[in-house]
């Protein structure tokens, strides 16, 4: 006879387990496939909306850093990367705010404070033109 241990192991309890793995593997794809669409939707409701120019002034500017850490097997250790998203927040004269993805080509050029034409479709941020502090 064998072990009831034994054998729950290798009837229900792998039974159990394949049924966990399935679920994780199930969730995992439906994620990626959630947050693929809705990139998707955010991409195509951006090109639906108009291109807007407005007066705006910039009132914050901050990045967000991700560090990622890439293991490799045997003695070749961890490589770790990062990546940096900029961001400007700009107010319009309503009073409202939005904060809008950029560059860090313009994250650098952008200065808190500063006045001008904002620029922008939807979510997605195209220009700023700066108004010279001395025009009237």
């Amino acid at each position: 006879m064998s072990d009831p241990v034994t054998a729950f192991m290798f009837s229900g309890g792998f039974m159990a387990f394949q049924g966990i793995f399935a679920l994780v593997f199930v969730l995992v794809i439906g994620v990626f496939i959630f947050t693929a669409v809705r990139g998707l939707m955010q991409w195509h409701s951006n090109n639906q909306a108009p291109r807007l120019t407005v007066a705006a002034r910039i009132v914050s500017k901050r990045t967000n850093v991700s560090v990622h850490h890439h293991h490799h097997g045997g003695n070749a250790g961890v490589h770790h990367s990062s990546s940096t998203t900029y961001f400007a927040t700009f107010e319009v004269e309503s009073g409202d705010r939005m904060e809008l993805k950029v560059s860090g080509q313009e994250f650098g050029m952008l200065a808190e404070g500063d006045q001008g034409l904002l620029t922008f479709q939807g979510t997605r941020y195209l220009s700023f033109e700066r108004r010279s502090s001395n025009a009237s």
